[in-house]
């Protein structure tokens, strides 16, 4: 993809009042002792406003190996929901390791003809970056089913649940921009600075493996760019080599800043440890003039603050702040390539 034209950005479609979101496996399985979180998120979903189904292949105790069925089944599945006009969006039940076996499967002129909003995160992530290359989607790096809505939302405090109910809502039908999301105590400023640029992320893993294909953003979709990504498992040494990875491939010298989200069951990052997360990122950034904001709410840690790819968002580090500049979708009539 390297040297032709990137594609305009592709907002969805605002959603409207009844209109229909389906739950989807496009990763790993659902096991029966999951089946109350896809429940879950049937309610929260409903309350706010939106019809619900579930797709077939979204079945307790269905699998193929670690997956919840073949790849082309999946993609199958999806491209049947991207194709169906009554589908208005799509949102992922859980990640896990398939993203890759059917990134090649896609319809991407289904995309393009009615583009419609994916959420979800961790192997997720690869479709966002993916449909972005090609198509210039606007990916919603957003909470799922098992770990998001129905998981790590009934766990939060009634108000943090309300609050991002109402935020979640005004993202998928509100073609104003959101603003500020809203920050927490955790949010730590690691480099200060300010920067503004169209949000490309997801978890660190997943952007280095999208690099790896022939689906790769060209590194001129990276100029400007408010790099955000998160990581679960592993090694800090792992998150270390990733970000060298970024740094070699010179990822890391055309973004304006980044923004870390709370990591999550990273071995050796325990606290007391050394090196910290902060002292592996700006390791690893040397002399770079680039404002970093860590420890926000996004990714595995949940409940997950939504971070559309692509949309142009402001950073604050020294304040700790983080503002979506303009909306994620686009007008309810319209569909296809929007400024």
């Amino acid at each position: 993809m390297t040297g032709s034209a990137p594609p305009r950005l592709l907002r969805p479609r605002a959603l409207g009042p009844g209109d229909l979101v389906v739950i989807a496996a496009l990763s790993g399985p659902l096991p029966a002792a999951y089946e109350p979180n896809v429940e879950q998120t049937v309610v929260t979903l409903e309350r706010m406003g939106f019809r619900v189904r579930r797709a077939p292949l979204l079945e307790a105790g269905r699998r193929h190996w670690w997956s919840a069925a073949t790849p082309a089944e999946i993609a199958g599945e999806l491209n049947g929901l991207l194709s169906d006009p009554e589908v208005r969006a799509i949102v992922a039940s859980d990640g896990g390791q398939t993203a890759l076996g059917y990134l090649d499967l896609i319809d991407v002129e289904a995309v393009r003809a009615d583009p419609k909003p994916i959420l979800g995160y961790s192997d997720i992530s690869l479709l966002h970056l993916v449909l972005h290359a090609r198509t210039g989607l606007v990916g919603f790096h957003a909470d799922m089913a098992v770990p998001g809505f129905g998981g790590n939302w009934p766990s939060a405090p009634v108000a943090r649940r309300a609050e991002l109910e109402e935020l979640y809502s005004r993202l998928l039908t509100g073609t104003e921009a959101i603003g500020a999301l809203p920050a927490s105590p955790s949010w730590e400023c690691w480099r200060p600075g300010r920067a503004e640029g169209p949000l490309i992320g997801g978890v660190i893993n997943r952007i280095v493996l999208a690099q790896a294909t022939r689906f790769a953003l060209p590194l001129e979709r990276f100029d400007g760019a408010v790099l955000f990504w998160e990581e679960m498992g592993g090694l800090a040494s792992h998150v270390w080599s990733y970000l060298q990875v970024m740094r070699h491939s010179g990822i890391l010298d055309r973004i304006s800043g980044m923004v870390v989200g709370v990591p999550r069951d990273i071995g050796g990052l325990e606290p007391g440890v050394s090196p910290t997360l902060p002292e592996l990122v700006l390791d690893v950034l040397g002399d770079r003039d680039i404002p970093v904001l860590g420890n926000v709410e996004f990714g595995h840690a949940g409940p997950n603050l939504p971070l559309p790819v692509g949309i142009r968002a402001g950073l604050d580090a020294r304040q700790r702040t983080l503002t979506l500049l303009e909306p994620a979708v686009g007008p309810p009539a319209m569909t296809g390539p929007v400024r």
